[in-house]
């Protein structure tokens, strides 16, 4: 016998079910439709109401399924309370808006997500509040604009679609000196290669639509962290009513059952393919961490486990080029979204920053000649010859 935490493999199947008598013996989680639930005892009924006493009252609230999805989540992220939304940008919007008030500042980086970069360029200056974006990879100056005063330091790493990587524990002191509220969107890393509240952040969020569902049929998002903070975006997205649905909510935990082995074949699959591209002719560059090519390699190897099953690359020439050569993959979805068993492959025009113009992507270092590239967890060798059929064509 042992009292050694489980490691991460086996939380993704086993957190969060131990309650099988409520389940009637059931070995899988049900899914509970019910908008409400009864109750004979009026006093323990408004107890369960207050969060005195376990239970549900209403499934905008809480409920049963979302229970297990978000008990799995906080377990896997280490931390002491989780709650989720009804997609990944309603994780991060809830978050903000609940966090945030006029007159505060945020400090983030140029390289979010296309929607995260619209909520701080567009939404958050609407409210009075100032956002400060960062160079992703000048971590001086991240500093400095930390220094000059933050209520929100949120960053993202790896970035989407450029694959940039910033030290999580270096910014996450520098954010706490000043009293900040430290956030990590850990979409692209996963809680399988990276832990972002173990290297010192107050709150971890992710589109679970990607690599936790894993399977591109279930929206959702989830945020982790402390509980005192979590409560807060939960209060908000209560009213609001961003809530998970419970089928979405069981297919997220049908999806996190094989999340270790997904992820540990992406990252296999990712790091070969990231090599092969870098040495081909017709593509120009690559981003991914895992190459010792990449700018922040030794912090990637410093604070993730894998590397990810995501990269992208440029060809040498322009969007023709791209058009040319997508049509051409076999083995690709070519799509908006990443992270499911199936390789995924589209230009970030048309996936990541569809909502900004070319000109603001061209200033955030997105050519329009990149390909963001989502591994799926096929045989490598037929997703190589695959691309190298495609390349060859151009």
């Amino acid at each position: 016998m042992t009292d050694k935490k489980p490691r991460l493999g086996t939380l993704a199947v086993w957190a969060g079910e131990e309650n099988k008598d409520g389940w009637q013996r059931a070995t899988q989680v049900p899914v509970v439709h019910s908008v409400s639930y009864g109750y004979d005892d009026m006093d323990y009924w408004y107890d369960v109401a207050l969060g005195k006493e376990a239970g549900h009252i209403y499934s905008r609230n809480t409920n049963p399924t979302v229970d297990v999805f978000e008990e799995k989540m906080r377990q896997l992220e280490g931390a002491e309370a989780a709650t989720s939304f009804s997609t990944g940008m309603a994780a991060i919007s809830n978050t903000l808006y609940a966090l945030l008030e006029p007159g505060d500042r945020v400090v983030s980086i140029k390289d979010t997500y296309g929607g995260t970069n619209e909520i701080f360029t567009r939404f958050l200056p609407r409210l009075n509040i100032e956002t400060e974006l960062c160079s992703t990879t000048d971590h001086e100056a991240i500093e400095v604009e930390i220094a000059k005063g933050c209520t929100v330091l949120y960053l993202e790493t790896p970035t989407n679609p450029t694959l940039k990587v910033v030290d999580i524990t270096r910014l996450a002191k520098a954010g706490h000196e000043v009293g900040a509220i430290v956030i990590v969107d850990n979409t692209v890393a996963t809680p399988i290669n990276t832990n972002p509240l173990a290297l010192g952040t107050d709150l971890v969020v992710h589109s679970a639509t990607k690599y936790i569902g894993g399977h591109a049929d279930a929206l959702g998002g989830v945020l982790c962290g402390s509980k005192e903070l979590v409560e807060k975006a939960f209060a908000y997205r209560e009213i609001n009513g961003a809530t998970l649905h419970p089928m979405a909510a069981y297919l997220m935990i049908r999806g996190l059952k094989t999340l270790a082995l997904r992820i540990e074949r992406q990252n296999e699959n990712a790091m070969r393919i990231a090599r092969f591209l870098k040495s081909h002719p017709a593509v120009q560059d690559v981003f991914y961490p895992g190459l010792e090519s990449h700018g922040h390699h030794e912090i990637a190897k410093k604070q993730m486990r894998g590397f990810g099953g995501m990269m992208s690359f440029f060809l040498d020439g322009d969007f023709d080029a791209v058009c040319e050569f997508l049509p051409r993959l076999k083995y690709a979805h070519i799509a908006a979204n990443l992270g499911p068993v199936e390789t995924v492959a589209g230009p970030p025009r048309t996936t990541s920053h569809v909502e900004v113009t070319a000109e603001q992507r061209a200033a955030m270092g997105i050519p329009e000649s990149l390909i963001r590239y989502s591994a799926g967890i096929e045989h490598v060798d037929d997703l190589i010859a695959d691309l190298d059929a495609a390349l060859s064509m151009l």
